[in-house]
């Protein structure tokens, strides 16, 4: 089943108040995670990986700290706790698992209670299976650049937090897909957690093109001056809503500059520090956007991006702590920030990086 997720316009046409942003335009294609079933030749959030049956599972070496959260569960716990809650209170944007599914979580998260009674040495000192993150076909999201032969971008990462900056460490793989003929059917999963929002809900994808525009921190200082002109603004009579007249630049940076949530591509959000150019450990090269992993798809202040088809559940009052439409993927970085992969342009086969925003 395709379903549709469509941006709204937006309030004001940026380059006809501000035609000195028009260079600066970048497409990017929202991904739009909703809760599914994926299949391995699926586009995904959390789902499974057309991974070869014949090539090892990624394994992350680090040593790893369990922390002082006193959060201890496996990945079919949490999924568990998430389909118990959902089905409490009726949440029809929670997952939904079949019974199949139900009874075999219930039977992993029963291994998982055995083994924790038995105590230590726990699992977790040893190599850690890597958890899948996202499957992008460049079929479905035409914007990534693949190496020469490979139509598939794979993310995973380490359900734990890593030293120095305390997030998940990732892993980036590219692959052609008819290249891989037996699928790995049963891939290794993570004794436990470090968090629950490192566990991917399985959603699939509604990939959607758009224009961005830079965040206003990423803005020249003469043109982040002239964005913070209301005069101009009103010369140009974009329908703002006044109460914006101190401090226009709010209104572009939450209404017209970069959207929020999954994304490939694009202008990255900004706000947790200013801009923090990335450059390639190999060639020197500034990296560019490749997917930014969003605890959240929209929040009070940018609910302007949300999808026509989400507005009814986007301004319903009572959502609970967990059960938010905004919070389809049920992932959570950083303090409800975002996690940004960046990869250099002369070559994707260059390390990756990351950057907590």
């Amino acid at each position: 089943m395709v379903f549709v997720r469509t941006t709204p316009p937006r309030p004001v046409e940026v380059t006809a108040v501000f035609p000195e942003l028009a260079p600066l335009a970048r497409p990017a294609i929202r991904l739009h995670p909703r809760p599914g079933s994926p299949s391995v030749g699926d586009s995904s959030v959390g789902g499974p990986l057309l991974w070869p049956a014949g090539e090892p599972w990624p394994h992350c070496e680090d040593a790893h700290l369990h922390g002082d959260s006193g959060f201890r569960e496996s990945p079919a716990e949490v999924r568990l706790d998430r389909h118990s809650r959902a089905r409490r209170h009726e949440d029809p944007y929670g997952p939904a698992f079949t019974p199949e599914e139900e009874a075999a979580m219930g039977q992993k998260a029963e291994r998982y209670a055995e083994r924790l009674d038995a105590g230590p040495p726990w699992p977790a000192d040893c190599p850690v299976p890597l958890l899948p993150v996202a499957q992008l076909y460049v079929r479905d999201v035409p914007l990534l650049r693949p190496p020469a032969g490979a139509d598939l971008l794979q993310v995973l990462w380490c359900p734990y937090d890593h030293e120095p900056d305390w997030k998940p460490a990732t892993a980036v793989f590219w692959r052609s897909a008819a290249s891989v003929v037996d699928v790995l059917a049963t891939p290794p999963e993570p004794y436990e957690a470090n968090y629950p929002g490192y566990v991917p809900e399985p959603c699939l994808l509604a990939p959607e093109t758009i224009t961005e525009y830079p965040d206003s921190l990423d803005l020249r200082p003469e043109l982040r001056q002239v964005v913070g002109d209301w005069s101009r603004w009103q010369a140009a009579g974009a329908a703002v809503d006044g109460s914006y007249a101190e401090y226009p630049v709010e209104f572009y940076d939450n209404h017209l500059a970069d959207a929020p949530g999954w994304k490939v591509g694009g202008w990255p959000p900004w706000g947790r520090t200013d801009p923090y150019r990335r450059y390639c450990a190999v060639c020197d090269a500034q990296m560019v956007p490749l997917l930014t992993i969003a605890s959240f798809e929209w929040d009070s202040g940018t609910r302007g991006w949300v999808p026509s088809e989400d507005r009814a559940a986007a301004y319903a009052a009572g959502h609970r702590a967990g059960l938010s439409p905004a919070q389809p993927t049920r992932v959570e970085v950083g303090s409800a920030d975002n996690m940004q992969l960046y990869v250099c342009p002369t070559s994707p086969g260059h390390p990756h990086t990351d950057l907590i925003q």
